[in-house]
């Protein structure tokens, strides 16, 4: 029987769950069927299905309303549907993976056993909004899916290779150390795909590629790529510092929100045994960015936009996009193979990439505008100008493939067999 791979990526507000046939270790692994249950804290949930030409979008849900719930849903959906015999036997599920935003100081992927989860349940604190719904996934999985060996990948993993003048803040380190407090960096599983594409594509080793990477989404960071590492990145010790996102702040004056509120440091009323968070996190985190100065969290609808608080958003991200790049070139001393642009904005945004190259064109990049407009469908695709000092790229980065094949390529490094072939 084919080996199964599942790759769970659960947010604050979603689950989604890519399904892979293991090909061996020197193969992708083949996805089969992807199931993504959205809006669970703003009901009903829906839900989005593709296996082949089987296509489900914005199906409503009745009852479901939290990550358990929302995978025990997918995991029935997936198991009962006929055109999906590989699924039809739940002990055929040789691996989950899991997508685990804050993983501290682990410098790579780790087999989640009772010492692997209290560690990622003590990190909570760290990141309350992102570790909590993937620990309840991963229980829901260990009591539903026995046979199978969970895996996480954590965001933090990719930048464990940041030098400590760099992940270091200027505070008493005794107090830091003990508390863990330093900038870890995150999305480094987007980043850890890019860095794999965007290599292949332009033929070049990974332990030569120096690149300028942005990953664009409701949630937003850049990272600077020296050597195929992680050389810094924008996000610290939460992943609210650096670029603003649909709800996030990005980085401000420390200040600012003992000026916002006098409650910032009281438990804010999403606070849970789960999920312990303050008053600052939930406006900072849940009721800033892009959502905060629009009304709405599509970057799409802002971007098409003339008002002008639109336009104001608009030209707040491309500015703090633009501090990231000319900082990232100066620590590559200008050796820079690619300005990348990933994640959901990055890859649909013509006019913000539009205004950051156009801005950037000192240091050397140039927008062939026409590609610009249609880039097409590859994974990695070339929207340069001709003759242009440096590329500039946009890489359709894929998470769930990500861990996958990150499952097949060290089977032998986790527990329960090694994947054949």
């Amino acid at each position: 029987m084919a080996q199964i791979i599942l790759s769970i990526n659960a947010g604050s507000s979603s689950v989604k769950v890519s399904v892979y046939k293991a090909n061996g270790k020197s193969e992708d692994p083949t996805q089969l069927a992807e199931a993504q249950v959205e809006g669970l804290t703003a009901p009903p949930a829906k839900l989005k299905y593709e296996r082949g030409d089987e296509k489900v979008k914005g199906k409503e849900l009745d009852g479901i309303k939290t990550q358990e719930d929302a995978f025990r849903f997918i995991l029935d959906q997936l198991t009962k549907d006929e055109g999906l015999p590989e699924l039809n036997h739940i002990e055929d599920i040789k691996f989950t993976c899991h997508r685990v935003v804050h993983g501290g100081d682990y410098p790579r992927s780790q087999i989640i056993d009772e010492d692997t989860y209290h560690h990622i349940e003590t990190l909570s604190d760290l990141a309350p909004l992102h570790n909590a719904p993937a620990l309840t996934i991963v229980h829901a999985v260990t009591s539903l899916l026995p046979n199978a060996t969970n895996i996480a990948y954590f965001d933090s993993s990719f930048h464990s290779t940041i030098p400590p003048h760099i992940h270091t803040y200027p505070i008493d380190q005794v107090i830091a150390k003990r508390n863990q407090l330093r900038k870890y960096g995150f999305h480094g599983i987007s980043y850890t795909f890019i860095v794999h594409a965007v290599s292949a594509y332009l033929s070049k080793p990974t332990s030569t590629l120096n690149i300028i990477a942005l990953h664009l989404g409701s949630g937003a960071s850049a990272c600077v790529i020296k050597g195929g590492k992680s050389l810094d990145t924008s996000m610290g010790l939460t992943p609210l510092a650096g670029l603003p996102g649909a709800t996030r702040s990005g980085s401000i004056d420390p200040s600012l929100i003992f000026h916002f509120t006098h409650d910032a440091g009281m438990p804010s009323r999403s606070s849970s045994k789960h999920m312990h968070i303050t008053t600052a996190e939930e406006i900072l985190n849940k009721n800033s960015g892009w959502k905060s100065l629009t009304g709405t969290t599509d970057f799409g609808l802002i971007s098409a936009s003339d008002k002008p608080e639109c336009q104001l958003a608009f030209f707040i991200l491309v500015d703090r996009i633009l501090n990231y790049v000319g900082s990232y070139y100066l620590k590559l001393g200008g050796e820079v193979d690619a300005l990348v642009f990933a994640g959901g904005i990055g890859e649909r945004g013509a006019r913000l990439r539009s205004e950051v190259v156009g801005r950037a064109r000192c240091l050397g990049f140039e927008l062939d505008e026409g590609r610009n407009e249609e880039p097409g469908d590859g994974v990695v695709t070339d929207v340069g100008r001709e003759g242009a000092r440096h590329r500039t790229l946009i890489c359709r980065t894929d998470e769930q493939l990500e861990m996958a094949r990150g499952v097949t390529e060290e089977s032998e490094r986790f527990e329960g067999g090694e994947i054949a072939g």
